[in-house]
């Protein structure tokens, strides 16, 4: 059975929707015709992919470079969603960025948390009280790592930021579950090794033992219709 957001109507916002396997997940939302807000810092890429999405058939892409570590400025990009859209139904927060080691630079430690940890809250927050509101079934998919769960020594900020979304996600899905007339599931994304522009490094082609974006996404798409949190 399909997941009851996964329909044309609906509105998918995707944090670090440039690239990836936040782009990959625009593409195939897009290919299902629903509308689509892509979020990205990265404001040349953000407006290459919203090109490619548009190709697609998505209708209106609504394109930001909202940092999501800022919680007002996501909460401007919701309100300029249910302006237009009415409302989102499907909400991604996947963007993330590398860490820092244990005697890092303090600042590259709490930019990591704030991007890879707070964005998710941030966006869980924002969204969440105006699709819950609205009645209609949605999602709200946090991406996390394996490294959250495994925390492999060489990337602890990283591996931090990581395990909290893992403990904040299953917290989140608890409390919609609790939720009075609450339509929304929330889900965990959990990528091995994916080979994106977070992963490469200075490699120039995907190692065998990697996924491709693409896969990641069908392979998320197959899980979230089979009802599962953990994917």
């Amino acid at each position: 059975m399909a997941h009851p957001a996964l329909r044309p109507d609906s509105v998918a916002t995707i944090t670090g929707g440039a690239s990836g396997i936040g782009r990959a997940a625009a593409g195939r939302f897009a290919a299902m015709g629903m509308r689509i807000a892509i979020v990205d810092t990265r404001t040349e890429l953000l407006l290459k992919t919203a090109d490619e999405l548009t190709a697609l058939g998505a209708p209106n892409v609504i394109t930001s470079d909202a940092d999501v570590s800022d919680r007002a400025a996501l909460a401007e990009l919701e309100a300029e969603i249910a302006e237009r859209f009415g409302g989102t139904d499907i909400v991604m927060n996947n963007a993330g960025i590398p860490g820092a080691s244990m005697f890092g630079d303090p600042e590259a430690w709490h930019r990591t948390l704030n991007v890879n940890l707070w964005g998710i809250i941030n966006g869980s927050q924002v969204f969440a009280p105006r699709m819950i509101e609205r009645g209609r079934p949605g999602a709200i998919i946090n991406t996390g790592s394996k490294q959250g769960i495994t925390t492999p020594p060489g990337d602890p900020a990283y591996n931090v930021s990581k395990a909290g979304v893992k403990a904040f996600t299953e917290a989140l899905e608890h409390e919609l579950r609790n939720t009075e007339g609450c339509a929304i599931s929330a889900h965990l994304l959990i990528p091995g090794f994916v080979f994106t522009d977070l992963t490469r490094g200075a490699r120039t082609e995907k190692p065998d033992g990697a996924w491709t974006p693409e896969q990641t996404v069908d392979f998320m798409i197959d899980s979230l219709n089979n009802g599962d949190f953990y994917i």
